[in-house]
């Protein structure tokens, strides 16, 4: 129960409370004020509004206090639901209102990884206020947590005015076409955010509005566009953007249904386009031909793509050795990505060679050679442009080079 105080949380019964203008917590200047520890922060502050305390973030606050009394200063507080190693009891609207009310001001909280939550509307208008109040803070992951058209469109009208967040992750919300249209309207006016997933999150035909905003955007460096439902059209509106975009640096559509066709724009726009160097085509349809249309290009006219990930597409062996060959003239062009397409013996020789001569790194590439009764053969290995995007291994490196390296050959700024 709510008991006064600042704002109280809605329900989703209700509609939201108006947003407020984004008026940044440092426009005025003045310095930060000083804080007791989060989580004595978070105890009073439950405590003051009746709210049941999650053992689950407070036991992350105490690992953040001791973050900072030993004199880290740029901490991203991650509070994720599908966490493995922490008994999780998982955060809702209700838990993030409170943390808004925490973190809104903190200087040391520079990155809010929530995945995996059950926010819903409620959170979303939490993060937005966050977003209008909070004058540090450049990572926010709200990956599936819920957050329907109207939370959407919340948090893309708080990045109207804010200058300071660089990286959003808002990947499996279903924001649907509502949402993504507010999203490609601000992206025409924000001028800070570099790094954007609005990947399965119910958008279709998409490409028309955020077509428009790459023509206009001139920062976004990593937009992914995963499961929008984009077809040849869908593309060729894409491609016509990148004709004058000079900032996109990571394209991902995968997941689509992107046919050979589609390839005939991306191929043509690769002849002039200069910015893009990763390209995440995985679990589309473009075949031989299409492979062979990118390959040509590559071949003969590109020299800025370093990756590409044409993963699970029904590319035979003609395209597949198409693209290898393409490697041995293009000295940029260094990670590829073929496991999952229909391998014949000159696909493995060739990659093998590829392998074998140093041009294509073991773990710039997905697949492994091996040879049984003198004949060589592919196997897979776990490479990939972002193997560990939204799941973590129970051990091991979960940020290596080799698995994200679609992250390691565009990097923009630290907790990104």
């Amino acid at each position: 129960m709510w008991t006064g105080g600042e704002e109280a949380p809605w329900t989703e019964s209700q509609s939201p409370p108006p947003a407020p203008a984004a008026t940044p917590a440092s426009a005025d200047g003045r310095a930060p004020e000083p804080f007791d520890s989060l989580q004595e922060h978070y105890n009073n502050l439950c405590m003051e509004k009746s709210q049941k305390i999650n053992p689950f973030i407070l036991h992350i606050l105490q690992e953040v206090d001791e973050e900072i009394k030993n004199g880290l200063e740029r901490i991203t507080l991650n509070i994720a639901g599908n966490s493995r190693l922490t008994p999780v009891e998982r955060v809702t609207g209700e838990d993030f209102w409170i943390l808004y009310r925490i973190l809104k001001k903190n200087p040391y909280i520079t990155g809010l990884d929530v995945r995996y939550n059950l926010l819903s509307d409620v959170g979303a208008y939490y993060a937005a206020r966050l977003l209008q109040k909070q004058p540090y803070l450049i990572y926010l992951n709200l990956m599936f947590n819920d957050i329907g058209p109207e939370g959407g469109e919340l948090i893309a009208k708080a990045l109207h005015k804010n200058k300071i967040l660089k990286h959003l992750k808002m990947t499996g919300n279903k924001i649907e076409n509502k949402g993504g249209m507010c999203f490609a309207a601000m992206l025409q006016i924000n001028s800070s955010l570099e790094k954007l997933d609005l990947g399965d999150c119910d958008l279709e035909e998409s490409t028309v509005h955020l077509g428009h905003m790459l023509k206009e955007n001139h920062c976004l460096v990593e937009l992914h566009m995963c499961k929008h439902q984009i077809k040849t059209d869908g593309i060729r509106q894409l491609c016509d953007a990148l004709y004058l975009n000079r900032s996109l640096s990571y394209l991902d559509v995968s997941c689509n249904k992107i046919t050979h066709d589609g390839m005939v724009y991306l191929a043509d726009v690769l002849k002039s386009n200069t910015t893009l160097e990763v390209i995440d085509l995985s679990f589309n349809r473009i075949e031989n031909a299409g492979a062979n249309y990118l390959s040509e290009t590559l071949a003969s006219h590109n020299r800025s793509l370093k990756a590409l990930s044409v993963v699970s597409n029904n590319i035979e062996g003609e395209g597949l050795v198409a693209l290898s060959q393409s490697m041995k003239t293009n000295p940029t062009f260094s990670n590829i990505y073929i496991w999952g397409n229909k391998f014949d013996e000159a696909t493995c020789v060739a990659y093998s060679d590829l392998i074998q001569t140093g041009r294509l790194k073991p773990d710039n590439t997905d697949v492994e050679p091996f040879v049984v009764d003198g004949r060589v053969y592919l196997a897979e290995v776990s490479n990939g442009l972002k193997k560990h995007y939204y799941w973590t291994p129970t051990y091991g490196g979960a940020c290596s080079d080799s698995s994200n390296a679609g992250f390691t050959l565009v990097p923009v700024g630290q907790h990104l």
